[in-house]
């Protein structure tokens, strides 16, 4: 089977026989030996000298992490919004309490800077920002990131990213950015199983935390900074994952960082160029489309969802659909984390096969 959704994604072979190791004391020095090796390893990848916190917890409580602690109930919150992940924001902003004012883009285009900082002059109150990176609902990348960074920073703002499926495969530089909080998932290009979530919080960070008195426990941020000092965590971690991320962090330091940069870029030009060629459309404006995950349109005369049963059980494709007012209307050929040509190529193979098998005309590129 060719996995190719935006996650959770494929884990090599010797990563998942990491996870079957033998059990260790999550209290004792084996594991405080084993944090302290990853979260060094994390941090290089995030390339900040911020502090580095692991949660067990899929990428979603990241983000809720991040509101909750850095979030005051009735407070105002800015979040630029390119997609569905974007709306997850408002939504446990909503929940904990806080006033999400949405400055929503349309799905495919990217977050513009110019109108993030017309929003915030005419929201003075707002001192925090929230964005996601890159919008796997939508195939898009944010890469205006930089720019919108530098507005936050003008209005001092607090800017809190989501960098869940980008980070690892596309460069976020998060000291040189200025970025205040960011967090990324393990089943992204980690190459690791679901289940790890990372967080860096910067010293600007840690002085809205100390002024927030949102009601967290399990997601107090400050609470996994204190356990850390000891080498633990607050609550029992998955120990299993933790051993697949020390194995995956080494493969990409040897594979290196930069290299892993430069596949991801020319596999994702691959994925676009292959489906250009194949007579279809991208989901994504022209200049916004994502390394790690390709939107694409489904054409008029062809059942999205048909199309997705067709690629998997007669083709041994698994593509991603839409999801929220986008079902049946795209599909998502993901390429992040472990993956390599030959995936790409199976991918585009099974995709043509798939539109024939349809009905849909392809074009002849002989």
């Amino acid at each position: 089977m060719n996995l190719r959704i935006p996650g959770p994604t494929p884990v090599p072979t010797e990563v998942a026989e990491a996870g079957a190791a033998e059990m260790i004391n999550h209290r004792g020095p084996e594991f405080a030996e084993l944090i302290a090796r990853t979260t060094d390893g994390v941090r290089k990848v995030f390339q900040t000298e911020n502090d580095i916190l692991t949660l067990t917890a899929s990428g979603t409580g990241g983000m809720e992490a991040a509101v909750s602690c850095h979030v005051n109930p009735g407070e105002k919150v800015l979040i630029a919004t390119v997609g569905v992940f974007g709306k997850r924001f408002v939504d446990i902003t909503r929940a904990y309490g806080g006033e999400p004012v949405e400055l929503a883009f349309e799905f495919g285009t990217s977050a513009d800077p110019n109108r993030i900082d017309q929003a915030l002059d005419e929201n003075p109150d707002i001192r925090t920002l929230l964005v996601t990176h890159n919008e796997t609902s939508t195939g898009v990348t944010n890469k205006q990131l930089p720019q919108i960074a530098e507005v936050a920073r003008k209005h001092d703002c607090l800017i809190i990213v989501d960098a869940i499926s980008s980070l690892s495969s596309i460069p976020v530089p998060v000291d040189e950015w200025g970025l205040d909080v960011v967090v990324s998932g393990s089943q992204k290009g980690w190459m690791t199983g679901p289940g790890l979530v990372f967080v860096s919080c910067s010293a600007r960070a840690w002085e809205k935390q100390a002024h927030t008195t949102t009601p967290r426990f399990y997601l107090d941020l400050q609470k996994h900074k204190d356990y850390l000092e000891n080498g633990q965590t607050p609550a029992t971690p998955a120990v299993n994952l933790f051993f697949q991320l020390d194995r995956a962090l080494g493969m990409m330091f040897e594979e290196g960082i930069d290299n892993i940069y430069d596949r991801h870029r020319t596999l994702a030009q691959m994925t676009r160029d292959g489906v250009r060629g194949l007579g279809l459309d991208l989901f994504a404006e022209e200049g916004s489309e994502s390394d790690t995950v390709t939107a694409i349109r489904v054409p008029d005369d062809v059942d999205g969802i048909e199309m997705l049963k067709v690629a998997r059980e007669e083709f041994g494709a698994v593509f991603a659909g839409g999801q929220g007012p986008m079902r049946g209307q795209i599909i998502r050929f993901g390429h992040l984390g472990y993956v390599t040509e030959e995936h790409v190529r199976d991918g585009l193979r099974s995709l043509e096969a798939t539109l024939e098998r349809v009905g849909h005309a392809v074009p002849n590129r002989a």
